[in-house]
């Protein structure tokens, strides 16, 4: 075992994808792959960059040595001048013109954003896993009377495959926010120490064109269809914040979804997957902990939470740049990150082995169902002749007594035996029972199931389907 801390979203909770996209190698390799960007675009444009300096920085965009940019980092005390070096000492032809006319936000900004959108890819990607599955439940379900519940009482009924959708309509409201962060992505650009590009300017001979045409080179290097309008030395940390809200957002949706579950699996209702040399309790071997919709309710928590960092960062940034941005930018980003990645790994996990009991839910269902009825069964007595004011009270007062009956004596519902053994609603128990099939009591909720997958969930998920077949694994 390790001597020194090691993150829990490194050992137990996110995948290899997602801490590659927020690694050292990643960040590192995409600077150089910026700076080659930029030298080739210098070039184009009329700089004096040979081709040999820009073959010599590819063949060695790979090549980085993080012992001798760790070195100078020591030495010089600026991470972005140690790679300089580092670069140039394995392309020497090139060093004089590596980070040409550029300030550090050109590689770190610009590197951020990228990251910024490779993290959303691979959270879309989870995210439509996770609403494929729950369409396969819903529809499943659509049709399972179950009880509804307001204020977690007893309510009118509702399906199964209904309440998915009320999890699924969230998630598809956080991959529409999504779909627009990363459509709107822009990336830095080259803006200079300022934002003024007074640097291009002189390498340019103030030609306006060049550095316009310039920026576009590197956004088209990289997929974006542009740089922003007009920046600081940084891009407004707001980006930061609508993203990291944006995440906040799957977390709330998955933390609902997850407490839903915790709820349904006390009532045995509905269980999270159960492995079979699982144990859930050390004291108590009968236990069935719901422990990854806990593990879930507990990283939203800290996403939500962690969202807020990027807020404050955005309003404290002083006219062009402060730098307090960037010791909680390292931190606050990737673990906002890490974390949703963790999160929606449990939640695919989890919905594809949802465990239903649809005799226990029956169960309660016919618990309650007395009570919802009595308006059927009054007005089938109303129509043998019955007065509806006087079978009003006499309803009421038999639903007190079986209510008493079974909170007060713990015994079963008498409610129909009741209502059965009075003349006054000359109904046998048999007629009584007919009014009792829960598929009478579930309004529209399988067409509106059906409505929902049609036309809200297939079209939003469809494009995305080719890359949500994944498989992912529950580390500890």
């Amino acid at each position: 075992m390790s001597a020194v801390y090691e993150s829990p979203f490194s050992a137990r909770y996110a995948s290899k994808e997602m801490l590659y996209v927020f690694s050292p190698d990643m960040k590192f390799s995409t600077w150089r792959r910026l700076w080659i960007s930029l030298a080739k675009a210098e070039k184009a444009l009329g700089l004096n960059i040979t081709q040999e300096q820009i073959d010599e920085m590819e063949a060695n965009k790979d090549n980085i040595d993080y012992e001798v940019a760790r070195a100078r980092e020591k030495e010089v005390r600026h991470d972005v001048m140690s790679h300089v070096y580092a670069f140039g000492k394995v392309a020497p032809k090139a060093a004089g013109i590596i980070h040409l006319g550029a300030t550090s936000a050109y590689v770190g900004d610009n590197t951020d954003i990228i990251q910024l959108r490779e993290g959303l890819l691979l959270v879309r990607k989870k995210l439509v896993a996770v609403l494929e599955k729950l369409s396969e439940f819903a529809d499943t379900h659509k049709a399972q009377p179950t009880l509804g519940f307001t204020h977690f009482q007893p309510a009118q009924l509702t399906t199964v495959g209904k309440r998915a959708t009320l999890w699924m309509n969230e998630l598809l409201m956080d991959l529409d926010e999504v779909n627009y962060r990363i459509e709107n992505l822009r990336m830095l650009g080259s803006k200079g120490t300022t934002g003024t590009q007074a640097s291009f300017m002189e390498l340019f001979d103030g030609d306006d064109d060049k550095i316009k045409r310039m920026e576009q080179m590197i956004a088209d290097d990289f997929g974006f269809s542009g740089v922003v309008p007009v920046s600081g030395q940084t891009y407004s940390r707001k980006i930061d914040a609508q993203v990291l809200a944006t995440l906040s957002g799957i977390a709330q949706s998955a933390g609902k979804f997850a407490t839903d579950l915790r709820l349904l699996q006390h009532l045995k209702e509905i269980e999270e997957p159960f492995e079979a040399h699982q144990i859930g309790s050390s004291a108590m071997p009968y236990k069935r902990n719901p422990m990854r919709s806990e593990r879930i309710c507990a990283l939203a928590r800290y996403v939500i939470c962690d969202s807020l960092n990027p807020a404050f960062t955005s309003y404290n940034q002083w006219f062009e740049r402060t730098l307090d941005d960037s010791a909680n930018k390292r931190i606050s980003i990737p673990e906002g990150f890490l974390a949703v990645d963790a999160i929606l790994n449990i939640m695919i996990n989890v919905v594809s082995g949802l465990v239903v009991y649809p005799k226990v839910i029956h169960q309660h269902v016919m618990n309650e169902l007395p009570f919802m009825a009595t308006e059927n069964i009054m007005m089938s007595a109303v129509k043998r002749g019955g007065n509806r004011q006087e079978l009003h009270e006499q309803i009421r007062t038999h639903s007190m007594a079986a209510g008493k009956r079974i909170k007060e004596e713990g015994l079963e519902n008498d409610l129909i035996d009741r209502i059965a053994a009075d003349p006054m609603f000359g109904l046998t128990r048999e007629e009584i029972m007919a009014e009792l099939d829960p598929a009478r009591y579930i309004g529209r909720c399988p067409a509106q199931v059906d409505d929902f997958l049609k036309n809200e969930v297939q079209p939003r998920i469809q494009p995305y389907l080719a890359d949500a077949d994944i498989t992912v694994e529950i580390n500890l």
